[in-house]
């Protein structure tokens, strides 16, 4: 091959001219010597011979998998991120108080034990969890989920899942599914705290929405206390964290303002006695100190495998949704093994089964995954690393050994307010729906689906449905895909859709179609569709019209109705000539045309005698790209075949361009070439295949407008 770099008068564009051999694959194979590669077998590429073997690097690796900390620490900029991680620890760690006291409550369980839940699994997620930003706790959908499920010990089953590895499902949960997933997460929350905002005594939850009913037929009940308080805490943290986002690049740090709320709101609400005076619910008397661990009870641990299993689940979507988000946003890579802190992971697990069994049995009856809100709050308000989370964790143990007594006045209403304002980012994702609409409606209609079944239905079959919405689509996408005909671009070795450009040259009588997908069993007859599509007829069709006109032609010369002239076959005779109706051999009319026994071989696009009527072809050549064609299953490669043989069948010449190695491979040993469909059909680029096609059906050298030079 010659490479010769031209340029144009004017040196702005750089052009070339490549001189090599026209290449099919068999030319190119015996051209080029390839390398002979010795494939790894099961066992030596990922079995028990990889698994067991050890070196320094493997432990290094294996060190860094299982304890991610050490990644981030040794890269940690403590002038710039300690700062922002004290910040947010401690408005985090308040939030976290706040929120698991709140939520013990709404899973009818006396409020200290949201703050075990709040400091062990933060604690051992700080040393296993790979997401910087997400805040472990009580997740409120899976806290009303659970609120009356008994204490079951779901944690051994879940840290099971996790050492199993089974995080690998993330790969089908696509960044439009995330996005309508975690919006849907955030309206559950809003709508968890809309009893708190109004100060209404709401029922335990029974349906992913009773709350909205409970709350409307009883809203004449509000207390208006309740609700000012939130809407002041609501205007007030909004206005002020709006002000950290504009003048984030001014202000050293961001202004804690849900710690300075919480402050003022605890000492307006003492000052004035809420409780009493305004019948205000409060967060009263919280113990001091941690109770004694308790076992679990191993006896129900089959009878609850049905329930952890779901909440499992959407736990472990949910962490995911929300570590993805922020790792995208931060621009670092999480682990979808080990960055759930609840669900079948190792940092979740553990963190379960490490600390004290009370704090097993608090988390097994307020089911807790990533906190949603909290994980907003940690970081918006400037939290880089999981330092934020592990003060977080020490507020909490402070509140927890110490001063949560001064807590007691605080109005829950001003939790309500503070998780509220925090989850804007995450219902603000509502605005990409204009823009997937405009984009790719597949991808809105994934979006719209995931968001109002996970809101209308529950988290756990709304996640269900809308994985089938989008593995749906990527069936559809792949069963219909949008084909084409291709054109030679002018003077150039480039082909494009024939239907998008001005400039194109094709010459007469071939066709050059693309597949843009896999062919397997789902789209191959849409495959054979569109192909009879593109190249104008059907050639099964035209194959069985030939055979007949063969038969009818044979019964006449046998009859001497016909006869051998200078001109051809003429017709002797003056009466209605009927065409062959024999049925008796139907599948012959399926095979290639045999003219033994005639005199002379038909050309099918002449007129011919005695009025016989047969589809014209005015394809000679067709040639298929199948660039994008990744794989073939055995369906596909039968239908493939019995389509190539019937279009050799009807006279038109097939080749195959850019075919994959891997799939050249399978070809042969699926014995898919015999006398017909030959390996010769097969080229290395359009541009072979075309040159190919001239060579052996040459045009007006004045008309050809294919670069020959390549």
């Amino acid at each position: 091959m010659v490479l010769e770099p031209l340029f144009n008068p004017d040196h702005s564009n750089l052009q070339y001219v490549v001189t090599r051999p026209l290449y099919s694959e068999d030319a190119f194979t015996d051209a080029h010597e390839k390398i002979h590669r010795h494939h790894k077998t099961v066992l030596t590429k990922n079995g028990v011979c990889v698994n067991c073997s050890c070196d320094l690097k493997r432990t290094k690796n294996a060190a860094l998998s299982l304890l991610p900390f050490i990644g981030w620490m040794r890269i940690y900029q403590l002038k710039e991120w300690l700062l922002s991680d004290i910040v947010s620890g401690v408005s985090t760690g308040l939030v976290a108080v706040l929120q698991g006291l709140a939520y013990s409550l709404l899973a009818s369980l006396p409020p200290w034990y949201g703050l075990f839940t709040a400091f062990f699994p933060v604690i051992v997620y700080f040393f296993l969890g790979t997401s910087r930003h997400i805040s472990v706790g009580k997740y409120c959908a899976c806290v009303c989920w659970g609120a009356n499920a008994p204490a079951i010990p779901k944690r051994p089953s879940q840290l099971a899942m996790g050492l199993l590895q089974v995080g690998f499902i993330v790969m089908y949960l696509s960044d439009t599914l995330v996005s309508g997933f975690t919006t849907a997460a955030a309206v559950h929350i809003l709508v968890s705290q809309l009893k708190f905002v109004l100060g209404l005594v709401v029922p335990g939850l029974s349906g992913p929405l009773s709350i909205v009913y409970k709350i409307f037929v009883q809203i004449e009940k509000t207390n208006m206390c309740d609700l000012v308080t939130s809407i002041l805490i609501m205007v007030v943290v909004f206005i002020v964290k709006e002000i950290n986002d504009r003048y984030k690049a001014k202000l050293p740090v961001p202004i804690p303002i849900e710690v300075i709320m919480t402050v003022i709101a605890c000492g307006v609400s003492y000052a004035f006695n809420f409780r009493v005076n305004y019948k205000v619910d409060v967060v009263g008397r919280i113990p001091v100190g941690y109770e004694s661990p308790i076992a679990p009870n191993i006896q129900i641990f089959g009878q609850t495998a049905a329930e952890a299993f779901p909440m499992a689940i959407v736990g472990f979507a949910v962490a995911f949704s929300v570590a993805k988000v922020y790792s995208v946003k931060h621009d670092y890579i999480i682990d979808g093994n080990q960055v759930s802190p609840k669900t079948r992971t190792l940092g979740g697990g553990v963190g379960r089964q490490g600390g004290t069994e009370k704090c097993v049995y608090c988390c097994l009856t307020c089911i807790s995954s990533t906190a949603l809100s909290r994980s907003a709050v940690q970081e918006s308000t400037g939290g880089k690393t999981q330092i934020a989370g592990l003060l977080s964790a020490l507020i909490v143990m402070v509140v927890t050994l110490a001063i949560g007594f001064l807590l007691e006045p605080l109005p829950k209403s001003v939790l309500g307010a503070v998780v509220i304002v925090n989850l804007k980012g995450m219902l603000m994702q509502i605005r990409e729906v204009p823009y997937l609409w405009r984009r790719d409606r597949p991808d809105c209609v994934v979006w719209l689906v995931t968001c109002l079944a996970s809101i209308l239905l529950g988290l756990d079959l709304g996640l269900a449905v809308g994985l089938g919405i989008e593995l749906l689509t990527v069936v559809f996408r792949a069963q219909f895909p949008r084909c084409s005909v291709l054109a030679n671009i002018t003077g150039t070795d480039i082909y494009k859709d024939r239907k998008d450009y001005m400039s194109i040259y094709e010459p007469e009588g071939v066709k050059i179609f693309r597949i843009p997908s896999p062919i397997f069993f789902a789209n191959i007859d849409f495959f054979r569709g569109k192909l009879v599509e593109a190249v104008g007829f059907n050639p099964l069709r035209v194959l069985r019209k030939r055979n007949k006109a063969l038969r009818t032609i044979r019964k006449l010369l046998k009859k001497g109705k016909l006869q051998m002239t200078s001109k051809g076959l003429l017709l002797t005779s003056s009466g209605p000539i009927e065409e062959s109706e024999d049925e008796s051999n139907m599948e012959d009319l399926d095979q290639p045309t045999d003219f033994k026994e005639l005199p002379v071989q038909v050309n099918w696009n002449s007129e011919l005698p005695a009025n016989i009527q047969v589809p014209r072809v005015d394809v000679h050549s067709l040639i298929l790209d199948f660039s994008a064609v990744s794989f073939l299953d055995i369906s596909a490669l039968k239908g493939l075949k019995a389509a190539l043989k019937e279009l050799i069948r009807v006279e038109v010449e097939v080749y195959i361009v850019a075919c994959d190695a891997y799939i050249k491979k399978k070809l042969h040993s699926c014995k898919f070439f015999d006398d017909e469909v030959k390996s010769s059909m097969f080229f290395l680029t359009l541009h072979d295949a075309m040159l190919h096609v001239l060579e052996k059906h040459p045009v007006n050298s004045e008309n050809t407008k294919v670069c020959k030079k390549v």
